[in-house]
């Protein structure tokens, strides 16, 4: 059964970044790992980490439904760049906006890298991770109690990047779920839809005949490219993952 309280990221020791360097910024319940190829000004990046939160927060002041409601929601024209982008990920994926809300940040603050003249980025927030990479990179899926867990191995090429790999779980974390899949993990064209779809997928997985159903469901949606779904010691995976006898990150 799922904890409320906080659980140390200790998946985070897997991390091995050849060639990049590494910070932790916090604000709130956004806990991000950044690995670049040059160093970041923590301060900037801080102080785009408030600004995204702060006009989500804001946005929500208008909207409360947006913080509670589990279904998509329209958002006003007006509205800031990443609520707009939250609530078309959450249309697609048929969740609530906030499904997505980790992804969101970890995408936005990787694209602000970006422009500012970052090669390597890899934003990793509770799981969601954003990548923007020049070399081949392989990320290593944790599951939990689950054998498998740290043996199912997503290999990012150049070519694929800048992309999302965002991970649910209804037995890990704190995140509200209402599946009980080990990990569902969802690689798509930004981080705001894997997050997304991730939750949703996970949310489907109440038993292990479920499984299918959830692939079929995720990799049917425009913008995924791959899933993989870990159910104690069943797996079933769709796109670019591979097993792997030992943990790499």
């Amino acid at each position: 059964m799922k904890s409320n309280k906080y659980q140390p990221r200790f998946y985070r020791e897997w991390v091995k970044p050849c060639g990049l360097v590494s910070a932790k910024i916090i604000d709130k319940e956004s806990d991000l790992s950044i690995y670049t190829d040059k160093k970041v000004n923590k301060d900037f990046v801080a102080g785009l980490l408030k600004r995204y939160r702060c006009q989500i927060e804001d946005y929500i002041v208008e909207d409360k439904d947006f913080l509670t409601t589990l279904v998509p929601l329209n958002v006003d024209r007006g509205a800031p760049s990443i609520v707009r982008r939250m609530s078309e990920a959450s249309r697609l994926a048929k969740v609530g906006p906030m499904a997505s809300v980790a992804g969101a940040i970890s995408q936005f603050i990787g694209e602000d890298l970006i422009k500012a003249g970052f090669k390597e980025v890899i934003i990793e927030n509770g799981g969601d991770i954003f990548i923007n990479t020049s070399t081949k990179r392989e990320i290593a899926v944790f599951a939990g109690d689950s054998k498998l867990s740290g043996k199912i191995i997503l290999q990012v090429n150049p070519e694929d990047s800048p992309m999302g790999v965002c991970t649910s779980s209804g037995t890990v974390g704190h995140s509200l779920s209402f599946g009980n899949a080990d990990a569902a993990v969802i690689m798509a064209c930004d981080a705001i839809l894997a997050d997304a779809v991730a939750t949703a997928t996970c949310n489907q997985v109440k038993k292990k005949e479920d499984i299918n159903l959830a692939i079929e469901f995720a990799k049917n949606i425009k913008g995924v490219d791959g899933v993989a779904i870990v159910f104690d010691e069943t797996l079933a995976i769709f796109g670019k993952f591979i097993l792997s006898s030992g943990n790499k990150a």
